[in-house]
């Protein structure tokens, strides 16, 4: 059923089957930890226990998340990471995002007939992106953890010397890579067993990661990007045809940016800037719907699902005429969130039938990390917190590991537009203000997404999922603030989506009543039934101080308090 059109289906934000089926929140008083995998929730628990804070502890869980879930992010690609400090009153935003390798050109993955090559830019040494992950967890202990690396690396040291119980998630993702893995003997050697793939309840011993994981918790990122590892990246590298050299890895340095800021019905939305779109498209969804004053009657009702489909539409559409790496492209977010343009975009939105995509935009749209990503969320006793979201894009990434390291790679140079007007896997089809350009950032749609009324911290959310991470997050933010969902229902909830292109919104099933199907279908919407997607995390700051976690039970992640 997942992908066919179905006339008389719809979803919602949220649907009371599903929320009265969502668990209790986790509750902590002294420290809040949600991520995707028990194992990475306990190695920054086992943090904050020995006097690390909310940094301290989330670089410990991005450690562990590369160990066991290595199909999803570690330390072979990039994110962004939101940085709450309470007793300085600020949030810091950090973008170790892979970038571009020096020999990279605009035409990398295209043949002498200006076509598209078949997986040339998501298999092999060649899809790889120079990786930031390393330098991005080790500048966040450097400028605000309290413990050594080598502390905060050492559960994940742990888990890779000693292995961990490979679950279903792991068996799938690997099964759905099996040929490309097969083909890399680093990658085979790692994660197949006998040629095959691991199966639940079989132990995963990674020695040669562990031994990176010990030479970066002793020698610094430097080793990695100057010494030994960068080395062995440089010349697996040369020898295979890819384009990373020891330029590309000396001069990676992950870059401290201000932070997206806007205003929703008295909160404060704190969220990443560019070369994440997916702040800004947070944003401007959130001040069309504030303009709608009927947008809180009722979640329900059908008017208001066609507002939140005409608002997504119009924010994707200025994602794909405009967003780009600020470093090669104008930032034009200003411009986007100017009240009088979203007065403007409010104005036009017809409240009785939808608006053809195409009559918005006729630029090509950008395109969209996999959904194989993961965050991770710690909120500290006194306050801090990270919201934290990285990957090594598509399941498995690159499916190549650098031979004697375990270092599995990504295929970031995917979410680059290798041609435009030709769509990605996710639907997505990207234009020039994304071409490949040598240490050019890929454009990115993750989200994570702190929440602040009067100054305080009142909820952390953020999610992988590629194109849809924006209004995953938007959504876990509507249910919270607006219908006063406690923070499992909010994460629970079924979602909708729309990202202009394709013009259709995806649903999760069996979330609304008849009626509202055929309402929105008569307003003109083409709605397509999806398997549930995204594996969001979230914090809610409850009045009485305590801490509220919820994981996403579409995953197998874990939210434990302190």
């Amino acid at each position: 059923m997942s992908g066919a059109a179905l006339p008389l289906l719809a979803a919602v934000v949220v649907s009371l089957p599903a929320s009265a089926a969502a668990p209790a929140p986790a509750i902590g008083r002294r420290g809040m930890v949600v991520t995707a995998h028990p194992l990475a929730s306990q190695a920054a628990i086992t943090v904050l226990k020995r006097g690390g804070n909310a940094v301290d502890a989330a670089a410990a869980a991005a450690f562990a998340i590369g160990v066991v879930e290595p199909f999803s992010a570690g330390i072979g690609g990039g994110g962004f990471a939101l940085v709450y400090e309470r007793i300085k009153g600020r949030t810091r935003a950090l973008d170790f995002r892979e970038r571009a390798p020096l020999g990279a050109e605009r035409n990398l993955y295209l043949d002498n007939r200006g076509q598209v090559i078949p997986d040339a830019s998501t298999t092999g040494h060649r899809a790889v992106a120079v990786p930031g992950t390393v330098a991005g967890l080790a500048e966040l202990v450097r400028a605000g953890g309290r413990l050594r690396l080598a502390e905060v690396m050492a559960p994940a040291i742990d888990l890779a010397s000693r292995g961990f119980v490979v679950t279903q998630r792991f068996v799938d993702a690997s099964s759905g890579r099996l040929r490309d893995l097969e083909a890399d003997p680093g990658a085979a050697d790692v994660f197949l067993k006998g040629g095959k793939p691991y199966q639940v309840g079989d132990l995963l011993v990674q020695r040669d990661l562990a031994e990176t994981l010990l030479q970066i918790a002793t020698g610094g990122d430097e080793v990695f990007y100057r010494g030994e590892i960068a080395e062995a990246i440089a010349a697996d590298m040369a020898d295979s045809g890819g384009l990373i050299t020891a330029r590309d890895l000396a001069s990676f340095k992950p870059v401290w940016r201000d932070p997206l800021s806007g205003r929703y019905r008295g909160y404060t939305v704190v969220s990443m800037p560019l070369p994440s779109s997916g702040g800004l498209l947070l944003l401007e969804i959130l001040g069309l719907l504030e303009r709608d004053r009927t947008w809180q009657r009722d979640y329900r009702d059908a008017r208001t699902l066609h507002f939140l489909i005409e608002a997504e539409r119009r924010a994707y559409a200025d994602r794909a005429e405009r967003l780009g790496d600020p470093a090669f492209v104008k930032p034009p977010t200003g411009e986007l969130l100017a009240p009088p343009r979203l007065d403007a975009l409010y104005r036009a939105i017809d409240p009785a039938r939808r608006t053809p995509s195409l009559g918005l935009a006729t630029a090509a749209g950008g395109r969209a990390e996999s959904a194989h990503t993961s965050h991770l969320i710690v909120v500290d006793g006194e306050g801090n917190a990270v919201s934290l979201t990285f990957t090594v894009n598509t399941p498995f990434g690159a499916a190549v590991v650098v031979p004697g390291t375990g270092i599995l790679l990504n295929n970031e140079m995917d979410d680059f537009s290798a041609k435009p007007g030709v769509p990605n896997a996710y639907g997505m089809v990207g234009n020039d203000a994304n071409a490949i350009a040598p240490a050019k950032i890929p454009l990115s749609s993750m989200a994570p997404t702190l929440v602040f009324r009067d100054g305080k911290l009142v909820l952390a959310a953020g999610s992988p999922g590629g194109s849809t991470i924006p209004t995953t997050v938007l959504q876990i933010v509507l249910n919270t603030l607006d219908y006063d969902m406690d923070v499992a229902a909010a994460v629970a909830a079924p979602r909708l989506h729309h990202q202009w292109l394709p013009d259709e919104v995806w649903c999760e099933p069996y979330a609304l009543e008849p009626e509202t199907r055929r309402a929105l279908f008569a307003r003109g919407h083409t709605l397509v039934v999806r398997e549930p997607w995204g594996n969001a995390m979230a914090v809610r700051v409850l009045p009485d101080g305590r801490l509220a976690g919820a994981a996403d039970p579409r995953g197998e992640g874990a939210a434990v308090g302190y």
